[in-house]
């Protein structure tokens, strides 16, 4: 019971902080707002959001747990998740650009990461949902690694129409990757088991993951003939 009132009343404190926090940025008040997400990144982590973004999510969840009870080290990293995205806004805001879309991707991988291990996707109400992150990032491109997440979050929620995307993504970024196509093989040939009512549902009709995965052996095929 104290520990399940110590999380409700830290993710309380955080709401209120967090809902300032927006109130000056629909104000373009952005030198104020960086600073209270400056302050609230420090307590969480104890190090700026410039030192934050150049860590790991595997770095970012070792400082999370540090002298933390279990219970409170997920709500804490999506806290953290939402507050990059903030941060990021902030700095888009401010014109710094280049930051933004580095908080926009930390707050994301942070993000899936989370969800990758919960067989529930539930999230408190103030945490931004992936297509939140993905709409803030705009046109930039993706790193691999991004959408490689992105793919097995899409297959995990049964969207196998949003995870092909991704998967082309990675291929056409990369179309000699004989790793990545034996990856999307490897989706397709795990999907193909689904359900045609599973698979409408999902917007990949078998009719098109056939394609994508003959598209993919044909590849596969002529990768391997020439090495």
């Amino acid at each position: 019971m104290i520990r399940r009132d110590y999380i409700l009343r830290m993710l309380e404190e955080f709401f209120a902080v967090l809902s300032r926090l927006r109130a000056l940025q629909k104000g373009q008040k952005w030198g104020e707002a960086n600073l209270i997400a400056e302050k609230e990144v420090r307590d969480l982590m104890g190090s700026d959001i410039a030192t934050v973004i150049q860590l790991s999510e595997t770095e970012l969840l070792a400082r999370l747990i540090r002298g933390e009870p279990t219970l409170a080290v997920r709500e804490k990293a999506l806290m953290l998740a939402t507050l990059l995205k903030e941060a990021g806004e902030i700095a888009a805001g401010e014109g710094r650009w280049e930051e933004g879309r580095e908080c926009f991707l930390k707050g994301l991988h942070l993000l899936l990461g989370i969800l990758a291990r919960e067989e529930v996707f539930e999230c408190p109400q103030f945490v931004p949902r992936v297509e939140e992150f993905l709409s803030a990032l705009g046109d930039w491109a993706l790193p691999l690694t991004t959408q490689a997440m992105l793919m097995q979050h899409y297959e995990r929620l049964a969207e196998f129409g949003k995870a092909e995307d991704a998967l082309f993504s990675m291929i056409e970024a990369q179309p000699d990757n004989l790793d990545l196509l034996n990856f999307g093989v490897g989706f397709y040939r795990r999907v193909e088991h689904k359900s045609d009512e599973a698979l409408n549902a999902g917007n990949l009709p078998r009719a098109e993951l056939q394609a994508g995965l003959a598209q993919l052996l044909a590849r596969q095929g002529g990768k391997t003939a020439r090495q």
